[in-house]
């Protein structure tokens, strides 16, 4: 099936998502908005792929055939003649909003539009084009060449087609789908954990339990491979806020409104390990 694939956003999550289509053989195309943000994209891809072929688990030469397979660009207009794009932005609407309007006008009339998203329903996100049916959520997790799921997600229109177009190509390269059949906040996983670390946070909060033992009493207890607390400095202590404020917008849930401690965190600068502060410290 390889084909062509535009990633928008060369972050943790794009470049991840553009490296494993790459080593699947797919052409890749990788955006941002500036050089410096390709090049560090490129460059974390580099590493990823250095460390496998050291482990053993690719060969040395597969380093730059892979990376050969990848066009680092700062326009948007090289979405033109791709199969599949997937929009890996930061997690507000009217960003994705922009972005999706414009590959709206850009892309190929058959190309499928997907949204890595963790938690602002997909509906939302396709309403700005003249394609919904084209738009569909591909949820992948972090780290992208690590991480095994990924959360298909069904908006209110995506067709059967579209659907099943993204689940052959992220099996294809490598990963296990489960199926979102409707678009609710946070879909499954997000709304998951996110229920998770309000109430951890709280218990944390209110001087019930210390971050460790909590995390400790999820991981031997439930068998969590991370307690919920390292999972957050792990995504981002702002990515978890953005999307429990998002569910708890769409739904007025209680259960889903961010702790002032997680508010405070994020004020502060103390968003996990890409600050080196968050629930621990690195």
């Amino acid at each position: 099936m390889a084909g062509r694939l535009a990633v928008v956003g060369a972050g943790l999550m794009g470049s991840g998502i553009a490296q494993v289509a790459a080593q699947a053989g797919w052409q890749v195309t990788l955006r941002d908005l500036d050089d410096a943000a390709t090049t560090r994209g490129i460059g974390g891809i580099r590493k990823s792929l250095e460390k496998f072929a050291e482990k053993g688990k690719i060969e040395a030469s597969d380093v730059e055939a892979t990376l050969a397979r990848i066009t680092p660009t700062t326009d948007l207009e090289a979405a033109a003649d791709a199969d599949i794009v997937v929009e890996a932005v930061f997690e507000r609407l009217e960003i994705k909003h922009e972005v999706f309007r414009a590959l709206d006008k850009i892309c190929k009339s058959d190309a499928v539009l997907a949204t890595n998203t963790s938690a602002i329903p997909v509906t939302q996100i396709a309403a700005v084009t003249e394609r919904p049916e084209a738009v569909v959520g591909t949820h992948f997790f972090s780290p992208v060449p690590m991480m095994q799921l990924c959360e298909l997600v069904r908006g209110y229109k995506t067709s059967d087609e579209t659907l099943a177009t993204v689940k052959a190509f992220a099996e294809e390269i490598g990963k296990t789908v489960v199926v979102v059949n409707r678009d609710i906040a946070g879909f499954v996983t997000t709304r998951l954990i996110s229920a998770l670390v309000v109430e951890a946070v709280k218990l944390v909060e209110s001087g019930v339990v210390s971050a460790e033992d909590l995390d400790t009493a999820c991981r031997l207890g439930f068998g969590h491979a991370m307690g919920p607390l390292a999972t957050t400095d792990l995504t981002g202590v702002d990515v978890l806020l953005h999307a429990s404020k998002n569910i708890y917008t769409d739904t007025a849930d209680e259960k889903f409104f961010p702790p002032e401690l997680l508010q405070r965190m994020v004020t502060a600068g103390d968003l996990g390990r890409k600050t080196g502060k968050g629930f621990y410290t690195y």
